[in-house]
C-alpha cells in the first residue's frame, strides 16, 4: 500500500517517539479542529453556578440520604455508653471530611478524563500514558485527536519512568489493572442495585416504588432532571435545620466530638465491636463515588461549589443533631432519623424523604448505565443497545437490557433481605471497594501522570488509603450478614466481562494475523471474473490495521464488488469524546481507479454511535473531503462524481457475522469459554446491526468461522 507523508493536525501535539506501523493516511487529519480538554472548561460564573445547582439533584441524592440509616446500622446492638455516640459522631465527621471532601472534591476530581470520571475513565487515562491495554490503543493518529493528551513522562523523573516501565513490561500488571477496572465497574453497578433497595422502609411499598422507578427509566433523566435539584435542596435545608434544632434542644455538648480523642476512647471501650461497627459508619459516605462518576454532566468547579456550600454543611448539621438527640434518647437508635424529627413537620419531612430516596436511586441507576457504556466501548462488556436520552447532556443514557436486569435484582434484594441493616452490610462493601480501587488508580496517576512528590504520595497512602483499608476490613467482616451479596454479584458480572473481553481480544488478534495484504487486494480487484456493480458498499470490521480476512471469503463466494467500497472499522479510543471533525480517518487502497477505501471511525466511550444526522451522509461527505485533500486537481471532480453516483445508486451495509470456535487441540477450559460461555452470551444479546441501527433492508451479512 502506498505511503504518503503525514500532515500534522492543527492544534494537536505529536510525540516524537510515536511511530506509525500500519494505520490510516495522515492527510485526512488536515481537517482543522481543536477542542479544550474536558467539557464546561472556561465557563463563566453564571454557567458554573447553574451547573452547581443542577448537580445537587443528580450527584448528592445518595450521600444526602445516608442520615436515614447510619446510626441504626452502626449501633445494631444498642448504645452501651453515652460517650460512644461522641466517638461515632467524631468518626463520621472526620470520615466525610477526609474522604468525601479532601480526597474526592479536591484530589480525585482532578484525575478526570477530559471532563469524565469513574473507574473506567481512570483506567483509560492510565492506558493512554502507559502501554498497559491488552488491545492496541496507542497509535500515531490517535495521538492527533485534540483531546487525547498523549504525553510521556519526562526522562529526568526516574520514579515515573521506573513504574511506567514495570507496568508496560509485565503481562501480569496489564491483566491485573484490567481486572481491577472490571471489579470497580462491577461494584458501581452493585451500588445501582443496593441504593434503591436500602432506601425503603416497608418491603412491599419499596418493591412497588422500585418497579415504577425502573419502568420510567426509558424516558431519560433529562425529563425529570430539573425537578431533582429543588427537591434535594429542600431536603438538605430541612435536615440541616432539624440538625441545628436538635443540637440546641438536646445536647450542644456533642460539639466535643471534634476532638479525635473520643474515637480512641470508643475503640478502647468497645474493642472488636468498635471495629465491626465501622461497617455502619462507612454508610455516611455512600454515594461519594457518584461525584466522580457523574462528573461528565457538570464540571469540577461546580461540584466543588455545591459540596462546600450546601451538602457538606447540611450533613454535618444532620449527623450532629442526631447525635445530640441520641444522647438523651439512647433507646431510639433503631429509628433515629424519623424519631428526631420535630412532630409538627414529621409528615412533610417524610414526603421529602421519600422523594429524596427515589432521586438517590435514580442517580445510581444512571451511573450504572454510564459506566456500562464506558466498559462496552472498551470491549469489556457484551454488546447491548445504548440509547442517548438527552440532546443536552452527553452522558445521559439508557440501556434497556441492563435496566430490567437491575430491576429484577433490586426487587429480589429488597424482598429477600427484608431489613435495611442486612442490605447496609452489603452496601458498605460495595462502597469501600470502589473507593479503594479509585485510590489505587489514583496513586498510579499521581506518580506517572501528575509526577507528584513521593512524600505527598506516601502521605496520601498512609492517611486516606489506610483509612479506606480499615473500613474495608470492617465491612468484609460482615460477609455472612449480607456482605457476600456485592462480592457474589461482582464475581458473576466479572466472569461475563472477562469472558467477553478475552474472546474479543482473541478475535482481534486473529484478524490481525490473517488480514488481507495490499497485494492480495490488488490481485482480487484485477481478476477478470470480478464485476463491478453500481452502488456504495460499507464493509464493517473491528480490525483497524488492514483489511479483514472476511473480505476474501466474501469475494470467493460472491465475485462482485460495488463501484465504491469502504472498509469501515469502528474504533473506541480510551478517551471520553472525539470531536466530529476528527472522527473519520481514510486511506486509499491501490490502485486509485478501484475506488476502494479504508476508514476508521473513532469514538470516545460516551459518544453516541448513532448520530442525529444519518451516518451514511456524514461518511460520504467526509470521504469527499478526503478526496479533495489528496487527489490531483485533474481527477478530483471525476472521483467525487463517481462517489456521488455510487451513493445515489444505493448503499449496502456488509456486516461480518463471525462465528468463533476453539481450534482443534484446545484445552477443555478454552473450549468451555469460547464454544460455551461466549457463544451463549453472544447469541442472547444484540447483534451489531441492532446496536448501530443499520437499515435492515440494506443489510447483508457475511458469515465466516474463526478458529481461535
Amino acid at each position: 500500500m502506498k505511503e504518503s507523508s503525514p500532515a500534522p493536525l492543527i492544534g494537536s501535539k505529536r510525540h516524537k517517539n510515536l511511530k506509525r506501523h500500519d494505520s490510516l493516511d495522515m492527510e485526512s487529519n488536515k481537517i482543522d479542529g481543536h477542542h479544550g480538554h474536558g467539557r464546561h472548561q472556561g465557563t463563566g460564573w453564571a454557567m458554573t453556578l447553574q451547573l452547581a445547582f443542577q448537580s445537587i439533584g443528580i450527584v448528592y441524592g445518595d450521600i444526602g440520604t445516608s442520615p436515614l440509616y447510619v446510626y441504626s446500622s452502626t449501633f445494631t446492638n444498642g448504645i452501651n455508653d453515652n460517650d460512644d455516640i461522641l466517638g461515632v459522631l467524631s468518626m463520621i465527621i472526620y470520615t466525610i471530611s477526609l474522604i468525601t471532601l479532601t480526597k474526592y472534591v479536591f484530589i480525585v476530581l482532578r484525575a478526570n478524563d477530559n471532563g469524565d470520571g469513574g473507574t473506567f475513565a481512570l483506567y483509560s487515562l492510565i492506558c493512554r500514558y502507559v502501554k498497559v491495554s491488552l488491545t492496541p490503543n496507542q497509535e500515531a493518529e490517535d495521538g492527533n485527536v485534540s483531546n487525547y493528551q498523549l504525553e510521556l513522562p519526562s526522562s529526568h523523573l526516574k520514579r515515573a519512568e521506573f513504574l511506567k516501565s514495570r507496568l508496560e513490561n509485565s503481562q501480569f500488571a496489564k491483566y491485573f489493572l484490567l481486572f481491577v477496572a472490571m471489579l470497580g465497574t462491577s461494584m458501581v453497578i452493585g451500588d445501582g442495585i443496593l441504593t434503591p433497595s436500602i432506601s425503603g422502609r416497608v418491603v412491599w411499598i419499596s418493591v412497588v416504588i422500585l418497579i415504577v422507578l425502573f419502568c420510567v427509566q426509558r424516558f431519560g433523566t433529562d425529563k425529570v432532571g430539573y425537578s431533582f435539584a429543588p427537591i434535594i435542596t429542600v431536603w438538605f435545608l430541612m435536615i440541616g435545620t432539624i440538625g441545628i434544632y436538635n443540637f440546641i434542644k438536646w445536647d450542644p455538648s456533642v460539639i466535643k466530638a471534634l476532638y479525635p480523642k473520643y474515637i480512641v476512647d470508643y475503640f478502647r471501650r468497645n474493642k472488636k465491636d468498635a471495629w465491626t461497627s465501622l461497617g455502619g459508619v462507612v454508610l455516611a459516605i455512600t454515594g461519594t463515588e457518584a461525584m466522580f462518576a457523574d462528573l461528565g454532566h457538570f464540571s469540577v468547579r461546580s461540584i466543588q461549589i455545591s459540596m462546600c456550600s450546601l451538602t457538606y454543611p447540611a450533613l454535618m448539621c444532620a449527623y450532629t443533631g442526631q447525635a445530640a438527640y441520641l444522647r438523651k434518647n439512647n433507646d431510639q437508635v433503631a429509628n433515629t432519623f424519623y424519631k428526631s424529627i420535630p412532630h409538627p413537620i414529621y409528615w412533610p419531612m417524610f414526603v421529602v424523604a421519600v422523594g429524596a430516596a427515589i432521586i438517590a436511586s435514580q442517580a445510581m441507576i444512571s451511573g450504572a448505565f454510564s459506566i456500562i457504556q464506558q466498559s462496552l466501548a472498551l470491549g469489556c462488556f457484551p454488546r447491548v443497545q445504548v440509547i442517548h436520552t438527552s440532546t443536552k447532556y452527553e452522558g445521559q443514557v439508557y440501556i434497556p437490557e441492563v435496566n430490567y436486569l437491575l430491576m429484577v435484582a433490586c426487587v429480589a434484594v429488597t424482598a429477600g433481605f427484608q431489613t435495611t441493616t442486612n442490605i447496609g452490610n452489603a452496601y458498605g462493601i460495595a462502597v469501600v471497594f470502589v473507593m479503594t480501587i479509585t485510590s489505587a488508580f489514583l496513586v498510579i496517576v499521581m506518580i506517572i501522570i501528575w509526577k507528584t512528590h513521593i512524600l505527598l504520595v506516601l502521605l496520601y497512602i498512609l492517611t486516606i488509603g489506610l483509612v479506606e483499608l480499615i473500613y474495608l476490613s470492617a465491612a468484609l467482616y460482615k460477609f455472612k450478614q449480607g456482605g457476600f451479596l456485592p462480592l457474589a454479584f461482582a464475581a458473576f458480572l466479572m466472569i461475563i466481562m472477562f469472558i467477553w473481553n478475552d474472546v474479543y481480544r482473541r478475535k482481534y488478534h486473529y484478524e490481525l494475523d490473517h488480514k488481507v495484504s495490499p497485494g492480495e487486494v490488488k490481485e482480487i480487484i484485477a481478476k477478470e471474473n470480478i464485476c463491478r456493480i453500481p452502488g456504495l458498499a460499507i464493509f464493517y470490521s473491528e480490525l483497524v490495521h488492514g483489511i479483514p480476512p472476511i473480505f476474501k471469503h466474501y469475494v470467493d463466494n460472491v465475485p462482485a464488488l460495488h463501484s465504491v467500497l469502504v472498509f469501515l472499522s469502528i474504533k473506541s479510543l480510551p478517551i471520553s469524546k472525539v470531536p466530529m471533525e476528527e472522527r473519520f480517518l481514510f486511506r486509499r487502497v491501490q490502485p486509485n481507479e478501484a475506488y476502494v477505501f479504508r476508514c476508521v471511525v473513532r469514538y470516545g466511550y460516551i459518544d453516541a454511535q448513532t448520530d442525529e444526522e444519518p451516518f451514511e451522509s456524514i461518511l460520504v461527505e467526509r470521504l469527499k473531503e478526503y478526496i479533495r485533500a489528496t487527489s490531483v486537481s485533474s481527477s478530483t471532480g471525476r472521483e467525487i462524481e463517481e462517489v456521488d453516483r455510487a451513493y445515489s445508486a444505493g448503499v449496502v451495509h456488509l456486516v461480518g457475522e463471525n462465528a468463533v470456535i476453539a481450534r482443534k487441540g484446545s484445552n477443555i477450559g478454552k473450549k468451555v469459554v469460547i464454544n460455551g460461555a461466549y457463544n451463549f452470551i453472544k447469541n442472547n444479546l444484540r447483534h451489531i446491526q441492532n446496536v448501530f441501527d443499520i437499515p435492515q433492508e440494506r443489510l447483508l451479512k457475511v458469515g465466516m468461522t474463526y478458529e481461535l
